[in-house]
């Protein structure tokens, strides 16, 4: 490793690690955050009471965070290449973006124009659209061009989402290794697309991280998903006879949640009719169900999937990569806490 990749490194992980501390220290969880008729209010008292209010909120901050640390590291990334070639960054980016671009073709940006909402004729806004366009393509070279810059560099973040404390999870609902690095749970509801889009990454994460990360699903059915309750229940139910992720899988991937469609699915994968049709029939595992949504509620849910690695809480549309950089960071972080218990 270069000692211009180490130091950036280290100075992105220095600089965050400090802020974190500091935080902590001024918020341990004993620490008084208001006094009411002489009796202590602590971050502990807070966190407990109002965990669902701050959760989300701390989210999002998170989410600007994330976009203004990649803003700054990409900033550091053509500085230090700048700096190594004896430019400016101006000059790198002449040289690597600028004097690549091409103009577009007449045609390209009459098309340009045919989508335009625009009164006025394209002879006349012409200079507009070209410059548009430039802009557009110079905005997207340098993103690539920057990208390449961070698959040559080595770049630590340690900062990491928000976290809570989940309660344990049903064993029948879990796979991977009892004492795995990482723990990711996933709050989801089977008939949110969302859900059925990830689904798929999810599994693949099961695969590449086999003996490493642990999974856990926890049931969110939201209110406007009339047949997701009992698509809920039904894989409960299929747990009950230890078949729970093949049930999982099979819904997510049929997307078939009617009652009958449930039923079908558990004499496909050979379970016992009988026993599950009245599992389903009855709502037995509705309370079960319902435990998993108040604790959804309790720490601040309000949509699927809703995803906890090692209690990182993470939210909405994500993707493999999203999911699977912070299994890394996860990982790097414990192997770290494990190698520094060690010495």
């Amino acid at each position: 490793m270069s000692v211009s990749k180490m130091v950036l490194g280290l100075t992105v992980a220095l600089a965050f690690i400090a802020v974190r501390r500091s935080a902590a220290q001024n918020n341990s969880d004993d620490s008084a955050v208001a006094n009411v008729g002489g009796v202590k209010i602590t971050m502990s008292d807070l966190e407990q009471e109002e965990s669902a209010k701050l959760l989300a909120a701390r989210y999002q901050y998170y989410q600007v965070e994330t976009k203004a640390l990649n803003d700054l590291i990409d900033k550091k990334l053509l500085e230090q290449k700048a700096a190594s070639e004896h430019l400016t960054v101006a000059q790198l980016l002449d040289r690597e973006v600028n004097s690549k671009m091409k103009d577009p073709t007449e045609d390209q940006m009459k098309v340009y124009y045919e989508g335009v909402e625009t009164d006025q004729p394209y002879e006349v806004v012409r200079e507009k659209i070209l410059e548009k366009i430039r802009q557009l393509r110079a905005e997207k070279a340098k993103t690539a061009y920057i990208q390449t810059l961070r698959t040559e560099s080595t770049v630590y973040i340690v900062l990491a989402p928000p976290s809570a404390t989940l309660e344990a999870a049903n064993p029948q609902m879990t796979r991977g290794p009892e004492n795995a690095q990482v723990t990711l749970v996933e709050f989801a509801d089977y008939e949110c697309p969302y859900c059925q889009k990830v689904a798929s990454d999810v599994k693949k994460l099961a695969s590449d991280y086999s003996g490493k990360v642990s999974f856990a699903f926890k049931d969110f059915p939201l209110p406007m998903h009339a047949r997701a309750e009992k698509a809920a229940e039904a894989a409960r139910c299929a747990s009950e006879q230890n078949e729970f992720w093949e049930f999982h899988d099979e819904l997510f991937r049929s997307k078939e949640l009617d009652v009958d469609q449930l039923k079908a699915q558990a004499r496909a994968l050979k379970l016992d009719s009988g026993k599950f049709d009245k599992c389903l029939d009855s709502g037995e595992a509705a309370a079960a169900v319902d435990r998993d949504r108040k604790e959804g509620t309790r720490l601040g849910i309000n949509g699927t999937p809703s995803f906890f690695i090692n209690g990182h809480f993470m939210s909405g549309a994500l993707d493999y990569a999203t999911l699977r950089q912070v299994i890394e960071q996860q990982l790097a972080a414990t192997s770290q806490t494990v190698a520094s218990a060690g010495k």
